[in-house]
Formats: C-alpha cells, sequence, structure tokens
C-alpha cells in the first residue's frame, strides 16, 4: 500500500521505529510535528491570539510544548485547568470556553484568576455575576453553514444574534465587562466561506451593540475548524489564512480590528498521532461475499468515536502489497454500533492476515481524550511521546 501524502519517509521512520517496540493498540504522537503546526499558525495568523483547546489532547507532554512555546489555553472544565495550571500557566492566558457549566466551577476559576469566561444564555450569564464578579465575558453566537464540517458543532452552543445583544447589554448591567462574541463554524471545516458569513454576522452585532447600548466589543474569538490530513480533501492552510484575515478586513477598518482569537485543537495535534492497532480477525459472511470483515483491536469506544456516521475518515495504511479488495472495517467489542466503515468503502490487500499491523493516521486529535474507560473490560487507548 501507499503511505498518505501528507506522509514523509523521515515521518514514517521515526514513528515506525517508536511502533516496533510496543504492543497494540496505541497512540504515537509526534511532539515536533505539534511544534510546527502552532509555528505555522503563529505566522499565518500573527495578529491572533492562539488558544489551544486541551480537550483535543489533554496529554502533560503536549500541554508542556505548548505552554512553552507561549500558547495560550481554551479549557472546558476544571479538570482540564488543574493539568494547564501546573505548567505555570498564567491566568490570563486562559479561557474557560464552555457555555455549560456549574455555579462551583465558576467560582473555582474565578479563585484561581480566570476573568475570561464565554457565555451564551442568561441563566449562565447571572452565575458568572455571581461567582465570577467583574469578569470578561465573550458571547457565543450560532453560525450558519456548518454542512462543509465534517464534525459540526452548531446546534448545542450559542444563541441568536439578537439574544447576544441582549446578553451583552445585561452583562453591563450586572458588573460584568462585555468583552467580545464567539462562533464555531464546525470542526475539520472545508468550506472556508462559511468564515464569511460568520464575521459578517459578529460585525452587525458589534455595530448594533456600540449603537444601541454605547458599548464598545474589544475581541472576537474564532473559535477552531482548521482541518487535519484525512482522505477527503481541503484547501493549503495558506489559503484558510489569506481568505479569512481578508473577511476581517472587508468587514472590519484596518484601525478598528478587534482582538482576534483563535482556539485550534485538530489542527494542531490530530496530524501529529498514529494509532497502531493489530487484525484480530478476517472473516466474510457468506462463501459468495464480497466484501471482508476486518476486525480490529481499535473502534469505536477505543478512540475512533468520531467515526460515527462516518464523519471523519482516517487515512488507513498497512505494511502489505498486493492486490485490494473492499472491506468493512469494525471494532473488537461485543457491540454492533462498533463499526468504522461500512459504507464508505476502503480497500486493503488481500494477502492482510489476523496479527497483521493497521496504521491509522491523523490520529492525534479526539482519540485518547474520547477513548471509553472499561467497554467490555479493554483499557483506555494509551499514548505515547515520540
Amino acid at each position: 500500500m501507499q503511505l498518505p501524502e501528507h506522509i514523509s519517509s523521515a515521518q514514517w521512520q521515526r514513528f515506525k521505529a517508536a511502533a516496533d517496540k510496543l504492543q497494540p493498540p496505541f497512540l504515537l504522537t509526534d511532539l515536533g510535528i505539534i511544534r510546527e503546526k502552532y509555528l505555522e499558525l503563529q505566522q499565518g495568523f500573527d495578529y491572533a491570539s492562539i488558544f489551544y483547546a486541551v480537550k483535543a489532547n489533554p496529554d502533560d507532554a503536549v500541554i508542556e510544548l505548548l505552554a512553552g512555546l507561549g500558547s495560550n489555553f481554551d479549557i472546558a472544565s476544571t479538570y482540564e485547568l488543574d493539568k494547564v495550571l501546573k505548567f505555570g500557566v498564567e491566568p490570563h492566558r486562559i479561557s474557560y470556553g464552555n457555555t455549560i457549566k456549574k455555579r462551583s466551577d465558576i467560582a473555582y476559576f474565578h479563585k484561581h484568576g480566570i476573568d475570561l469566561f464565554a457565555t451564551d444564555s442568561e441563566a449562565d450569564l447571572r452565575n458568572i455575576a455571581e461567582f465570577a464578579p467583574g469578569a470578561r465575558i465573550y458571547i457565543r453566537i450560532l453560525t450558519e453553514g456548518s454542512e462543509g464540517a465534517d464534525w459540526p458543532l452548531s446546534r448545542k452552543f450559542g444563541c441568536n444574534p439578537e439574544m447576544a445583544i441582549e446578553l451583552a447589554a445585561l452583562a453591563k448591567e450586572l458588573g460584568l465587562e462585555p468583552y467580545g462574541i464567539s462562533f464555531h463554524v464546525g470542526s475539520q471545516q472545508r468550506d472556508i466561506d462559511v468564515w464569511d458569513g460568520a464575521i459578517a454576522k459578529v460585525k452587525v452585532v458589534f455595530e448594533r451593540l456600540l449603537a444601541e447600548h454605547d458599548i464598545q466589543l474589544k475581541m472576537i474569538n474564532m473559535g477552531g475548524g482548521f482541518p487535519a490530513n484525512y482522505i477527503q480533501k481541503t484547501n493549503e492552510f495558506h489559503t484558510y489564512c489569506e481568505a479569512i484575515t481578508r473577511f476581517l478586513q472587508e468587514d472590519f477598518a484596518e484601525e478598528d480590528v478587534p482582538r482576534i482569537i483563535l482556539e485550534p485543537g485538530r489542527s494542531l495535534v490530530g496530524d501529529a498521532g498514529v494509532i497502531v492497532s493489530e487484525v484480530v480477525l478476517v472473516s466474510r459472511k457468506s462463501s459468495t461475499a464480497l466484501e471482508r470483515w476486518v476486525y480490529t483491536d481499535v473502534g469505536k469506544f477505543s478512540g475512533l468515536i468520531e467515526t460515527l456516521d462516518e464523519a471523519i475518515k482516517y487515512p488507513v495504511y498497512a505494511e502489505r502489497d498486493g492486490e485490494e479488495e473492499e472491506v468493512i472495517l469494525a471494532g473488537p467489542t461485543c457491540d454492533s454500533m462498533d463499526i468504522m466503515y461500512e459504507n464508505h468503502k476502503y480497500t486493503l490487500p488481500l494477502s492482510l492476515d489476523i496479527g497483521d499491523r493497521l496504521y491509522w493516521f491523523s490520529t492525534g486529535a479526539y482519540t485518547t481524550s474520547y477513548s471509553s474507560v472499561e467497554f467490555n473490560g479493554f483499557p483506555p487507548l494509551k499514548q505515547y511521546i515520540v
């Protein structure tokens, strides 16, 4: 089989040398690739503040690397906060980006000096006013056009722009600082024009708050959405940078561009990871069946939950050559949901056999953090650092 185009020979040899010493299943993460991705993002958006979305890969080595590079951090829970604080990250480099949070958690963040909070509802806003008085808040709005995202994020979070205006006005009354607006165009977003519509919507909110409530917002949080290298084609990263920068310049005069925050997760750590799995069984459902079922020791419950509805299509590689045939890829658990790919037709060599290894590329994001604790007794997916 051919390696994915984005994997260089040197990268493969580095992964392979480490993988050969370990027993599957596991995730290998290359910190060098994460460093490269961070510097690329920093250079492409040199006017923006980068807040790494810790949920993408919360490994200590990843957090320590990014903290040392000067990254800020988007935090979703007190548990993530504790992980980041132990590496000496100052409170001003942390944002509480979850709009769904307990009162006790708000108080915990406030106690540790964090004063930047996301919100999208009146109840949450009043909780922030009570348990984090004087905090800066940014309001998440709903966005359309997330169809281009392989993993949409627009339904559960956010409010409509009219409510965002009302919340900003209420925040001012409650003694909070209405600081900015946030949106998220969906994870693994391949349609760059979605950012254009979202930024235009934010511009309207900025203008109305200034005209109607004398509130001057200072920040736009554009979330994440930048892609990793999966099977489906995406634009080059520099194309995202150029287009999104142009969208901002079209809606905001150069002297009026607010502070820009980005919350990358997948784009920073996705390509840095390779899951190494072992073929457990190869079978057919009848003597005339055209497709083989290939069962591996990783599945939906051990890191590959983003194959739900076959949303994320990872490049899969086997170290065998020769004629290939369509397969159905499934995990090891006794749950019929544990099938990764059945409709999208992956092909693997006919010579593939029990005990062979499969390499799942670009699996550095949302695999260890999604892995189940003990379903069927299987332990969480292990991670090793290259």
